[in-house]
C-alpha cells in the first residue's frame, strides 16, 4: 500500500482508505464520514507529512514502521508535540542520520514552526555549555543579537519562557549520546523530560542513546517518555540496504582502475567489463560477504566501507580475464583469503585502497597495526585472554590452563576429530562467544603476577569493547552476569599483541595443541 492511499485523521494516525467514505472539499478542510466518526484536517497539511514521509522512508529503507511512528509523533505542524521521546538501539542502526535527516526535512517543510536543537552530549559536557547551547540554536530565526547565558536550570527555564513569540511554533531539543546525561547534575534529566510543562512550549526532548530506558531510572524518578526502539538490521535488510550503493562500489572500482593501470587499451577493456556489472551480481557478492561479515560485524557503515574494498578484490580474477563471471564458486576461491584478512581489520584498517597484496603484505599490514595500539600492561593480557576465550572450547579450558589437570584418555573418536582437524580449525570457523566471568579466569591463569580484582581492571574490558576489539554479543554492561562478549581480531593480531609482552598465545590454542 502506498503513502497516498493513505490518510491521517485528527490525531495523525494513518488510517486506510476505505472505498466508502465520503469524501467533502470545502475551500479549507475536508471532511470524511464513516458511521458516526468525523475527521477533520487541513487539506495542504496531509501532502505535506505524505511528503515528509516518502523522502525520510526513500533515503533510509527498511525502517518504514520507524518512520511511520517518528512522523505521528512530530511530523505533524498543527499537533502538539509530546513532552519527550526515548530513541535507543545499537550502534550502526541509524538513529542520529534518520533523525537527523527527518528533522531536516520537517523544517524544510514548516519554516516558520518548527525550531530545532540538535546537541551531542559528549560534546557539551556541563550543564552550562549544554543550555547556553541549546538556547543559541532555538533562538537562531529570532531577533536576539547577542549569545545568551544560562549558569543553571532556573535561568535556562526562564529563557525558553521569552520564547514565546510564535503561538504557533514547534520546537525540538534532540540530545545524541544522551547517556551522558546521568552524569551531570541529579536534577538535569527529570527536568529536561518534564521540560514541556515547565515552560509552557509546545516543545519536545528526544533522548537518542544505546541503552533502554531503565537504566535512566534514578532516586528523583523521570516521567516516562515515549520510547522507539531501532533494532538491528537482519541479513536480509543489511543485503537490500547494501545493494542501493551498487553504483558507489563501481565507481570506487573505476576510479582504483584509472589510477593503477597505465596501458590505454587495458583500461579500456577493463571498464568495459565493469559497464557490464549487474546489481544482481553485486547481490550475489553482497551474500558472500556478509557470510563472512555478518557475524562479527553489524554496524552498517563499516559494512559499506568493507564491502566497497572487498569488491575491488572480488573483481580483480574477472578483470584479468582468469575467471568467469558467472563461475561463483571459483570467485569464492580466490576471494576468501582477502575476506579473511580484512575481517581482522574491520574496526581498525588504515583506510587506504591499495592493489591487490599478497598474503604476506596482508600479514605485515596486522602487524603494523598490532603495533601502532598503544594498550596498557593488563589491557594486552585482557585481550589475549578474549581471543582465546573467543577460540577454544570450554571444554578445553582445564587441559589448556590448568597445570595438573590429570591424563587425558585418547578415544577413537578424538582420534577422528583429530583427523579432520584443518576442516574444524576454530580460527578459521570463527569467533564464539563468552561471558565476563570466563574471560577472567583466563586472565588470571595466563597472567603469571597477582593482580587484583579492581575497577581499573573491568574499566579496561570496557576500553576493549570501545576500540571494537570486543563486542557484546548479549547484554550491554561488563558488571552484569548474563552479558556475552565476542573477539573480533585475527590470529595474526592476536600473536603480535603476544610477542610485546612476552607470551606464547598459540600454545593455549586448542588448534595448536
Amino acid at each position: 500500500m502506498s503513502t497516498l492511499d493513505m490518510f491521517i485523521d485528527y490525531r495523525g494516525i494513518f488510517i486506510d482508505r476505505q472505498p466508502h467514505l465520503a469524501v467533502i472539499l470545502p475551500k479549507q478542510k475536508q471532511i470524511f464520514r464513516q458511521k458516526n466518526c468525523v475527521f477533520h484536517f487541513k487539506f495542504t497539511s496531509i501532502f505535506k507529512t505524505m511528503e515528509l514521509f516518502d523522502k525520510v522512508n526513500a533515503r533510509f529503507p527498511c525502517r518504514r514502521k520507524i518512520i511511520k511512528t517518528l512522523t505521528d509523533l512530530v511530523g505533524h505542524s498543527e499537533e502538539i508535540l509530546p513532552s519527550a521521546i526515548h530513541i535507543y538501539g545499537h550502534s550502526g542502526t541509524g538513529k542520529t542520520s534518520l533523525l537527523k535527516y527527518f528533522l531536516k526535512e520537517a523544517i524544510c517543510g514548516n519554516n516558520n514552526t518548527f525550531s530545532v536543537a540538535f546537541v551531542n552530549c559528549v560534546e557539551n559536557y556541563t550543564p552550562k555549555i549544554l543550555f547556553e547551547n541549546i538556547l543559541d540554536l532555538l533562538c537562531y530565526n529570532s531577533d536576539k543579537e547577542h549569545a545568551v547565558k544560562s549558569e543553571h536550570l532556573k535561568d535556562f527555564v526562564e529563557q525558553l519562557c521569552q520564547l514565546h513569540t510564535n503561538p504557533n511554533a514547534h520546537y525540538i531539543i534532540a540530545l545524541d549520546n544522551a547517556e551522558r546525561l546521568r552524569d551531570m547534575d541529579a536534577n538535569v534529566l527529570p527536568s529536561l523530560l518534564r521540560m514541556q510543562q515547565l515552560s509552557g512550549l509546545n516543545l519536545c526532548v528526544i533522548l537518542i542513546t544505546q541503552i533502554p530506558l531503565e537504566k535512566f531510572y534514578c532516586k528523583t524518578s523521570i516521567d516516562d517518555p515515549v520510547v522507539v526502539y531501532f533494532p538491528q538490521y537482519t541479513k536480509s535488510e543489511t543485503i537490500e540496504i547494501l545493494t542501493n550503493d551498487f553504483k558507489n562500489a563501481r565507481k570506487l572500482l573505476s576510479f582504483h582502475l584509472r589510477r593503477n593501470c597505465y596501458d590505454v587499451n587495458e583500461l579500456t577493456n577493463k571498464v568495459k567489463v565493469i559497464g557490464t556489472i549487474t546489481k544482481e551480481f553485486f547481490h550475489n557478492y553482497l551474500n558472500l560477504f556478509l557470510g563472512v561479515f555478518y557475524k562479527a560485524c553489524r554496524d552498517l557503515s563499516e559494512l559499506k566501507i568493507t564491502a566497497r574494498k572487498c569488491f575491488i578484490y572480488y573483481m580483480e580474477p574477472i578483470l584479468d580475464g582468469t575467471v568467469n563471471m558467472s563461475d561463483v564458486s571459483r570467485l569464492w576461491r580466490c576471494v576468501a583469503g582477502q575476506l579473511r584478512s580484512a575481517l581482522a581489520q574491520v574496526y581498525i584498517r588504515s583506510g587506504q585502497i591499495e592493489k591487490t597484496p599478497a598474503t604476506g603484505s596482508n600479514d605485515k599490514e596486522i602487524v603494523k597495526i598490532a603495533q601502532s595500539l598503544e594498550l596498557p600492561y593488563y589491557g594486552k593480557y585482557l585481550l589475549i585472554a578474549a581471543f582465546l576465550a573467543s577460540y577454544n572450547s570450554s571444554k578445553e579450558d582445564k587441559r589448556l590452563f590448568v597445570k595438573n589437570h590429570g591424563k587425558r584418555r585418547k578415544r577413537m573418536q578424538t582420534i577422528n576429530a583429530n583427523a579432520k582437524m584443518t576442516e574444524k580449525m576454530s580460527t578459521y570457523i570463527g569467533p564464539k562467544s563468552f561471558s565476563v566471568d570466563r574471560l577472567l579466569a583466563i586472565f588470571y591463569a595466563i597472567l603469571e603476577e597477582k593482580v587484583g580484582l579492581t575497577c581499573n581492571l573491568l574499566s579496561q574490558i570496557s576500553t576493549l569493547v570501545n576500540l571494537k576489539l570486543l563486542s557484546f554479543v548479549s547484554g550491554e554492561n561488563v558488571m552484569d552476569g548474563t552479558s556475552r562478549l565476542q573477539c573480533t581480531i585475527s590470529l595474526e593480531f592476536v600473536v603480535c599483541i603476544s610477542q610485546v609482552v612476552g607470551f606464547n598465545a598459540r600454545q593455549y590454542l586448542k588448534d595448536f595443541n
